[in-house]
């Protein structure tokens, strides 16, 4: 182990930003590494933050860049003011060797005021295409570190390296279907699909399956479904109505138990949640968030689709009947779930935390 370091992750905002910085983060500090996180002030920072109390943290006043004809300009360009001053004095005290940004708005003023004191700093991107803040974010970074290679092309004149999309440690390892479905209450021998919208759950793929619920009644189906926050009661309600078996709740802490029990998944395609379905070797259906900025989603999906590891629906043109057949056509087809299975874990570098964190070190000597 070498000399230990200082150094600062910008990674708040969202799920799909925080917990691959966290994951990055983690394996710093296993190294025996100094890591201070830069976080939002939204409650999913916190939330999350609560188990990791071995990590600074510092709030940034960062918010999403409006129109500049939008009257909320004035206030993006004052936060970002704050967030910039507010890096400048704390990289005076801290001394960080690198500084890594996880991109999103938290991540554009802690890259820029670490260019400006001329302190080594990286930006990731997660996505198949990049955002405004980080096409902005890229022209003060040493290097630019991707999930996807489809993105190299969005960073022309940039340094860019694949390293994949980190994931948390705190995923766990595969466990059995055995084991994974009885930790459920459910039948270890009836095959399973997962319905999950990601860190803030999705209520446009809540409702699609609400109403393809009554298309699957009778099959040898059972479901885990993690609605988010509202609609959890309703789709327990809608399952029993069909007589379909299901374990569902808001969230599960331990995703390891949840990929372990699916054959089948059900998703948004967000970066950190395909980097999860990829890590378990999951077959896939994405139903891209139709209001993600630049329609990173649907280029994402687009990735997983091009190598045969999933398929995509568009939340609004799909049937619910549509839904249910597919699924339906999935479940009885195992040698097609075999071949979307290794197409997804052979999509995404693995060890991409350790990467990140090679990168890091190296140029924090």
């Amino acid at each position: 182990m070498g000399v230990p370091k200082q150094f600062i992750i910008a990674c708040g905002g969202t799920g799909g930003h925080l917990f691959p910085g966290l994951a990055v983060a983690e394996t710093l500090h296993g190294r025996g590494h100094g890591v201070m996180l830069l976080v939002s002030e939204k409650e999913i920072d916190a939330t999350a933050l609560r188990d990791h109390p071995e990590f600074r943290r510092e709030k940034l006043p960062s918010i999403g860049m409006p129109s500049i004809l939008s009257p909320a300009f004035a206030r993006f360009i004052k936060r970002s003011w704050e967030s910039f001053s507010t890096c400048s004095h704390l990289y005076s005290r801290y001394l960080p060797s690198a500084v890594l940004g996880m991109g999103g708005f938290t991540s554009a003023a802690p890259l820029l005021a670490a260019h400006l004191r001329k302190i080594p700093c990286f930006l990731h991107e997660s996505n198949a295409i990049p955002g405004r803040a980080n096409k902005l974010a890229a022209r003060w970074t040493n290097k630019v570190l991707l999930g996807l290679q489809d993105c190299e092309a969005s960073f022309q004149g940039r340094e860019c390296i694949i390293t994949g999309t980190p994931v948390r440690k705190d995923l766990g390892i595969p466990l059995s279907k055995y084991e994974a479905r009885t930790a459920f209450g459910l039948d270890p021998n009836l095959p399973t699909l997962l319905v999950m919208g990601g860190s803030q759950g999705a209520a446009g793929i809540n409702q699609l399956l609400f109403r393809a619920a009554v298309f699957l009644k009778g099959e040898p189906i059972q479901i885990i479904h993690l609605t988010g926050d509202r609609d959890d009661n309703l789709a327990a309600i809608n399952y029993q109505r069909e007589g379909i078996r299901a374990h569902v709740s808001p969230f599960h802490h331990r995703m390891a138990e949840v990929y372990s029990a699916a054959d089948l998944v059900v998703s948004r395609a967000g970066a950190a949640s395909l980097s999860e379905i990829s890590q378990f070797g999951l077959p896939s259906i994405l139903i891209p968030f139709p209001f993600a900025a630049d329609q990173h989603q649907h280029r994402n999906a687009e990735a997983f689709r091009n190598c045969h590891a999933a398929e995509i629906l568009e939340e609004k043109s799909t049937e619910p009947e549509a839904v249910a057949l597919l699924i339906r056509n999935l479940l009885n087809d195992e040698r097609r779930r075999s071949r979307m299975a290794e197409a997804a874990q052979g999509i995404l570098p693995r060890g991409a935390a350790e990467r990140v964190a090679d990168v890091l070190e190296e140029a924090g000597r």
